[in-house]
């Protein structure tokens, strides 16, 4: 087993890819050392089934303070919630 570590990059910046993708910087790290950083690179398809199953996950939980207003719950004029 290996002591790396992949995980979001400092600053939670997706950018958009010429081919309408979307990429999503991580940093590769061992202990408290960067070693690198890599992409995840998504197809829209693909980020919608992970903001799908991000959803699916956090379902029932109540947002952190700190979430991003996304988190939080939207109210759409004429639709039900939840």
């Amino acid at each position: 087993m290996t002591d790396l570590r992949i995980s979001h990059a400092q600053e939670w910046t997706v950018r958009r890819l010429n081919d309408g993708g979307l990429a999503l910087p991580l940093q590769i790290s061992r202990g408290d050392r960067l070693l690198g950083m890599a992409e995840l690179r998504l197809t829209p398809a693909a980020a919608e089934h992970l903001h799908a199953a991000l959803c699916y996950a956090l379902d029932g939980q109540l947002p952190p303070t700190t979430a991003p207003d996304c988190r939080k719950e939207i109210r759409y004029p004429g639709r039900r919630s939840g």
